[in-house]
């Protein structure tokens, strides 16, 4: 079983990673309206990533014999700037729910819950892939500048992403 602190931890986690998933899908429209549907696309399949991994965290707390209280999802921002803005929003963003997982592995630890700390090792690796990617794009976005063309080649590769089996 969790702990009640660890389990309120846990929901607070669930409902960052359902407003990850709130600020990908609005960044994805966004670029639609911008005429950007391959950085659309990026974005849509990030925000479903994100859900996927809100739902990780529902069933883990289900699975653990805790009690998941969903909490109210923020409404995020309609306009990002630029898409190297929003990119580095993103990253921005992707940094905090890093430490915040970090400090969720904390608690496991010093709780002693091994079990969560198992589950949340998944979360650490993922993040470190989540900053690295968001990252590669910020770079590309750096190198293209004012170049029409180079933004729309990019567009195209990122229109190409493909889900990611979890």
């Amino acid at each position: 079983m969790l702990s009640e602190k660890l389990q309120e931890a846990l929901n607070a986690q669930l409902q960052r990673e359902l407003y990850s998933a709130y600020l990908y899908l609005a960044m994805a429209a966004q670029m639609e309206a911008d005429g950007l549907p391959g950085f659309a696309h990026w974005m849509r399949v990030q925000a479903q990533e994100e859900v996927g991994h809100a739902m990780k965290f529902y069933d883990f707390i289900n699975e653990r014999r805790g009690r998941v209280v969903l909490q109210a999802i923020e409404q995020p921002p309609k306009d990002f700037g630029t898409p190297l803005a929003a990119f580095e929003q993103a990253l921005a963003h992707e940094q905090m729910i890093t430490a915040r997982i970090h400090e969720l592995y904390a608690l496991a630890a010093q709780e002693q819950d091994y079990a969560s700390q198992v589950f949340l090792h998944w979360f650490i690796e993922e993040q470190v892939e989540e900053e690295l990617i968001t990252s590669q794009v910020i770079d590309q976005l750096k190198r293209i500048g004012d170049d029409d063309v180079g933004l729309l080649i990019l567009d195209k590769e990122l229109g190409e992403r493909e889900p990611e089996e979890e």
